[in-house]
């Protein structure tokens, strides 16, 4: 089998959600036994130079990417205005990609062509008429189904106003994009429940976002901290934004009341100044860490206190995976078949997410079982190999 694997950010170091998921993806595709080719597009914000890329990963995947500056600009903002296509969507679509993928349709013959993502999408026409493969979306997530759970909490009305005009027309593309494609892999079973309101069953095969488990193992730091609390995440994105705003405003105090010595850990990538400002005794900043290991093996219990977003929390994985005891929200743990109160604590209210945190770094014999039924968990359902055998299984019944 022969798969084109289109991404709408450079994979390697995988350090953050999306960029996981789509390095996972590809390394169980390889073990597979799939010839892949990786194409991806390699953005001003996010670039990560080729010359890092492991020397197996590159030949594996024939890796190949190419630079854009997709950063948003007031005139790009202005100018949209006057398009009926979201300002999401279109950053995303540039020349000079769309000429390096006519090329390599032009010189290679593929049997799939995966869609790491809608943005991706707006390069199906050209594929279309250079191609014959089967085009597949991988959806991360259902985009406007984000914004307009964000927009929810937008107060400035200019920017409520844009950014609603924003969503419309992004799920206008987006459920467009879902009947132009051939088939749909959701990455939960939640966004394939959404997504059958506008697709037939049989055109998705569900498969989550799976890890090399022996990866994932805990060190033992002499520095590790019991009364701490830590969120991990890249903090550009608006989601995750939200998420330590409303636990540093409405759960942080009342954990503190309880635990006067315990520390809050704010850690990951594009952290806001508004954040850096907060550091202090008791909130520890700690931007572009080099590698998860060192917080999971610092801190003790993860918080993933969400209030917007789609589709799986990719840290959510890691934490699971590392056998982390973990709070979430219930949007923080959406699309995991895991059960509150045995493989991590679920609390909406700002009060009972406080109390659950507090009884973790607490209660020893509580997080203790939590911590070994989070790792029995990932050893059972989140295994990369297998589950992206299962996808491999569904390319070859949809060929035949």
């Amino acid at each position: 089998m022969r798969i084109l694997q289109l991404c709408n950010k450079a994979p390697f170091p995988a350090n953050d959600g999306s960029s996981i998921a789509i390095y996972n993806m590809a390394v169980g595709l390889h073990k597979n036994g799939v010839d892949l080719d990786l194409m991806t597009l390699n953005t001003k914000k996010h670039f990560k130079s080729d010359k890092n890329i492991p020397k197996a990963f590159f030949e594996d995947t024939h890796y190949s990417s190419v630079y854009k500056n997709t950063n948003p600009t007031l005139f790009g903002l202005i100018t949209n205005l006057f398009s009926s296509k979201s300002y999401f969507e279109t950053r995303f679509y540039f020349h000079e990609f769309e000429q390096k993928l006519i090329k390599k349709l032009q010189a290679n013959s593929y049997d799939i062509i995966q869609l790491e993502g809608f943005f991706m999408s707006s390069y199906i026409p050209v594929i279309r008429q250079y191609s014959t493969a089967k085009i597949v979306l991988r959806a991360h997530n259902i985009e406007h189904i984000i914004w307009e759970r964000h927009n929810k909490s937008v107060t400035n009305p200019i920017k409520k106003a844009y950014l609603t005009l924003q969503t419309t027309r992004l799920k206008k593309q987006e459920l467009t994009a879902f009947q132009q494609v051939d088939y749909i892999v959701p990455i939960t079973p939640i966004d394939e429940k959404i997504l059958a309101q506008w697709v037939d069953k049989s055109k998705m095969q569900t498969v989550l976002t799976g890890v090399d488990l022996t990866e994932y193992q805990l060190g033992n730091d002499p520095l590790y901290e019991t009364k701490s609390v830590f969120c991990f995440g890249s903090m550009d994105w608006l989601p995750n934004q939200q998420a330590v705003e409303w636990f540093l405003e409405r759960c942080w105090p009342l954990v503190l009341d309880k635990i006067p010595s315990c520390k809050f850990i704010i850690a990951g990538r594009n952290i806001p100044d508004s954040f850096k400002q907060m550091a202090s005794k008791q909130i520890h900043v700690l931007e572009n860490v080099p590698t998860s290991n060192e917080i999971y093996s610092r801190y003790n219990v993860m918080v993933v206190p969400l209030q917007s977003g789609s589709g799986l929390r990719i840290k959510i994985v890691e934490g699971l995976s590392f056998g982390k005891a973990i709070v979430s929200t219930p949007i923080g743990c959406e699309g995991i078949d895991v059960q509150n109160n045995r493989d991590l604590l679920i609390a909406e209210t700002p009060e009972k997410f406080a109390d659950a945190v507090i009884e973790l770094v607490e209660n020893n014999e509580i997080r203790n079982s939590i911590e070994l039924n989070a790792k029995s968990f990932a050893k059972e359902y989140l295994d990369n190999t297998k589950l992206t055998a299962t996808l491999v299984r569904f390319y070859n019944s949809i060929l035949s």
